[in-house]
């Protein structure tokens, strides 16, 4: 793009492919369109400050692909079966027997209130929110797939997956198996071959509450074979952006490319994007340690503007810090940005001379080369806090041209739509004149009583001071005020 400062800039976005560890330049598949799947949620409790962390993320990236003018279709789904370690206990069936109700009632009023809270936090929804039970055909078939080239095998009604069979296994995460065992990160079992092997499907067993035939026999799928499955129905054999918490890299992202590598070909994914994870007051957020935080209780506590902003102050590859006083920064943070954009309403159709919008458009193109580099949010907000100290000078001394308040306004709140920090409605022109005019009178009625008191020196300066302000005050027996034109 052509910027008017006498030199030209591509605008290219780079993004940090953890598979590679470097910055790479995105190339989209197809020209203008981004094809992005992001795991979702187990529906088997309330959604938590981590989720909030990782989902407003990549909000912030779909809006500014929009905003680039990219076609995105965003895939994220909802895992209501299988999320489970090969002899752990699926969690949704857990909640059900613990609350003895079907499954299916767990995940329903689970995925309604996660549903609640991200529209809540001013999330978009994705395009399509596939639900793994919904695709128990697509799996099954996958399953087979990968039995007939040879990359699985099945023993006593559970198919596993046969890692010896595929070269590079671990290359996202840079495992050192030999201590995987050890460390609990994979798990021995009689039935597999290694135990870096991972299930595909899984025998039912007597007391199972969810189970459907297959070739194998009753069963479940594995949690893996699920997102592999549904990313690649929706968004074809190869496909942009795969996201997700860094937590998930080992073992279900390192095992959705080895899935995919066996059935595909080759990895579908050509950018493996990962968020950084949530700590509470410097340490891992865990019920275990009592520092555990719904989203809805900190939307009880908080804005989700604020919430929004506290957590895109920081790189979204970073561990982000939930304290109080991160908090109230953001809120500080937040009323400078609406303060300011507050002041350019009142003052639309003022102004004599001046440069403003020079200024707001050089903030939109060092904007845009911040974000570019791997979204980097809080440079971007450094950017946007830097022109509204130099803007409030402008205005301060009258330095402005009579369209530069609502120009500004309208680029200001463009970039910051992509962080959604802005509430709607924030300035409302008859409420902001019904409090003047309340404000006004109390002061009105004070200097009264000052007056009456004899002190007045002290009314005489707040007259003075409002003069200054744009208020005349007439003193007659009912004193009156207006403002000066």
């Amino acid at each position: 793009m052509f910027v008017d400062f006498g030199f030209v800039i591509i605008m290219t976005i780079q993004v940090y492919n953890t598979l590679s560890g470097e910055l790479e330049v995105f190339e989209p598949l197809e020209e203008g369109k981004v094809g992005m799947y992001v795991c979702g949620t187990t529906d088997y409790d309330n959604i938590h400050l981590g989720h909030a962390r990782t989902y407003v993320a990549y909000d912030m990236m779909v809006r500014y692909f929009e905003w680039k003018g990219f076609d995105v279709k965003y895939i994220q789904n909802i895992t209501d079966v299988g999320h489970l370690t090969d002899e752990g206990e699926d969690k949704v069936e857990k909640r059900a027997k613990r609350e003895r109700t079907h499954p299916m009632e767990i995940v329903e009023y689970y995925m309604r209130k996660h549903l609640e809270d991200v529209d809540d936090l001013k999330i978009k929804r994705p395009d399509i929110m596939p639900r793994a039970t919904g695709h128990l055909i697509d799996m099954v078939e996958a399953v087979e797939d990968l039995v007939e080239k040879g990359f699985a095998y099945e023993v006593n009604g559970s198919v596993y997956f046969d890692v010896s069979k595929l070269d590079g296994y671990g290359e996202l995460s840079n495992i050192v198996f030999d201590d995987l065992e050890e460390s609990g990160r994979v798990e021995s079992s009689g039935d597999k071959k290694d135990p870096r092997d991972f299930a595909l499907w899984k025998k039912a067993g007597e007391d199972q509450l969810m189970s459907w035939p297959s070739p194998w026999g009753e069963g479940f799928p594995g949690w893996h074979i699920e997102c592999t499955v549904m990313s690649t129905k929706y968004l074809g054999e190869k496909f942009d952006i795969h996201g997700g918490a860094i937590e998930l890299g080992f073992p279900h992202h390192e095992n959705e490319i080895a899935q995919g590598k066996a059935l595909c070909g080759t990895d579908p994914v050509r950018y493996w994007v990962h968020t950084g994870l949530l700590n509470v007051g410097g340490e891992k957020m865990s019920k275990s340690k009592g520092n555990f935080i719904t989203v809805r209780e900190a939307l009880d506590e908080h804005s989700p503007e604020v919430l929004r902003l506290w957590i895109l102050s920081s790189h979204y590859r970073s561990p982000v810090d939930y304290t109080e006083d991160k908090i109230r920064e953001a809120r500080t943070e937040l009323d400078r940005i609406l303060n300011f954009l507050e002041r350019l309403h009142r003052h639309k159709g003022e102004g004599v001379k001046g440069r403003l919008s020079e200024l707001v458009d050089k903030l939109v193109v060092d904007f845009e080369m911040k974000m570019d580099r791997d979204f980097n949010s809080p440079e971007a907000f450094s950017l946007i806090f830097q022109f509204i100290k130099e803007a409030n000078k402008k205005l301060d001394n009258n330095d402005y041209g009579e369209a530069d308040p609502e120009y500004v306004i309208e680029r200001l709140e463009e970039l910051l739509g992509i962080f959604g920090v802005v509430p709607e409605n924030y300035f409302d022109e008859d409420i902001e004149e019904d409090v003047v005019e309340e404000i006004l009178d109390e002061i009105l009625d004070l200097r009264e009583e000052l007056r009456e008191q004899g002190e007045y020196d002290v009314a005489d300066e707040i007259r003075d001071r409002l003069n200054k302000a744009g208020v005349e005050i007439e003193d007659c027996d009912d004193p009156t005020w207006k403002l000066k034109k």
